[in-house]
């Protein structure tokens, strides 16, 4: 237990950057799903597109 504790002191570095960079991935992959709820809805992709014309990611 105490082997644990002081290792977590001496390393919190290496387990507190990739968390962060996890929960960053995981929120910007949420934001884009939230986002693909609005596309082709703004003025500026108002218009008749072409058969399998992809605007938007």
């Amino acid at each position: 237990m105490v082997n644990l504790v002081n290792m977590l002191r001496e390393h919190w570095v290496n387990v507190l950057v990739p968390l962060g960079f996890v929960i960053g991935i995981y929120m910007d992959r949420r934001n884009d799903e939230k986002l693909t709820a609005f596309r082709n809805k703004s003025m500026l992709y108002k218009r008749e597109l072409k058969p399998g014309e992809v605007t938007w990611k």
